[in-house]
């Protein structure tokens, strides 16, 4: 089993949750998250005159466990659905399943 993680712009989530369902991915957990990286939470475009600058980026971040096989399918998925182009596409990490060490 793989858990794969994946960081995504917030308008994105309905493009990536159908193309998760084509490939036969019928749940996910999604959460919430702030962050940022190259950019360093800079959009270019808010208004600098503002007194509060939160610094982080409004994010999704949803996870999915598949079988080993279904790994590349899966990332390809969300890669395709959650492009844009842009800076601050996200980013996707894989990890392989360690609760057999705990059973």
């Amino acid at each position: 089993m793989k858990k794969i993680e994946a960081i995504i712009k917030p308008f994105k989530l309905s493009l990536v949750k159908e193309a998760l369902h084509e490939v036969g991915i019928s749940g996910m957990t999604v959460s919430d998250v702030k962050g940022f990286g190259r950019q360093r939470g800079s959009t270019g475009g808010i208004d600098k005159s503002a007194e509060y600058d939160d610094e982080f980026l409004v994010k999704m971040k949803l996870e999915v466990i598949v079988e080993d096989e279904d790994a590349e399918k899966v990332t390809e998925s969300i890669k395709k659905a959650a492009y844009s182009g842009k800076i601050g596409d996200g980013k996707i990490f894989i990890s392989a399943d360690t609760s057999s060490l705990y059973a």
